[in-house]
């Protein structure tokens, strides 16, 4: 059973007045889970939370040692930019992280969908930023922005598909 919420405004007054991208990235992630873990509350008790997180978010978050796994190593990377769902995510998680994806690149990740079925619209879809989108906006995110943004977005994948360049780019 899905629960979709709306929490579009609690996103934008937490990001009021924040113009720094990996400012905006960490506010991002904290803001997410404690969502989540207010509407989770609402359903009983739940144990896991489960994202698509990909192993470049992992790379170019140099995640802290909480969410890395043994397996990882002990190697240090540097941090290129924090993903909301790596390097943004707090400390203190109440419940397990389930990452089936986070070993593998994009490629790799249109191959198992591929292979389970999914309809290519859905394996090939060019990801639209959720998160993403309010690091993308120049300066304080408002929904004026936000909606720029969006219509930019809308004209580039238009482009795209009439090139027909749709598929032979990844994002």
């Amino acid at each position: 059973r899905l629960v979709a919420v709306d929490a579009t405004e609690d996103f934008l007054s937490a990001l009021a007045g924040v113009t720094e991208p990996e400012r905006k990235r960490t506010i991002i992630g904290e803001k997410f889970i404690r969502i989540f873990e207010a509407e989770a509350a609402k359903l009983g008790q739940v144990d896991f939370l489960a994202q698509g997180t990909l192993y470049p978010d992992v790379i170019e978050s140099a995640a802290p040692p909480h969410l890395l796994a043994a397996s990882e190593g002990g190697g240090i990377a540097a941090k290129i930019k924090t993903h909301h769902n790596v390097g943004g995510l707090p400390a203190d998680l109440g419940f397990e992280l389930v990452e089936p994806l986070r070993y593998l690149f994009k490629d790799e990740v249109r191959a198992v969908g591929e292979l389970l079925g999914l309809p290519r619209e859905m394996v090939w879809r060019h990801p639209f930023p959720g998160p993403g989108l309010a690091v993308r906006v120049v300066g304080e995110v408002t929904w004026e922005r936000l909606e720029t943004l969006r219509a930019a977005d809308a004209i580039l994948i238009e482009e795209l598909r009439a090139a027909d360049w749709y598929h032979q780019t990844a994002q």
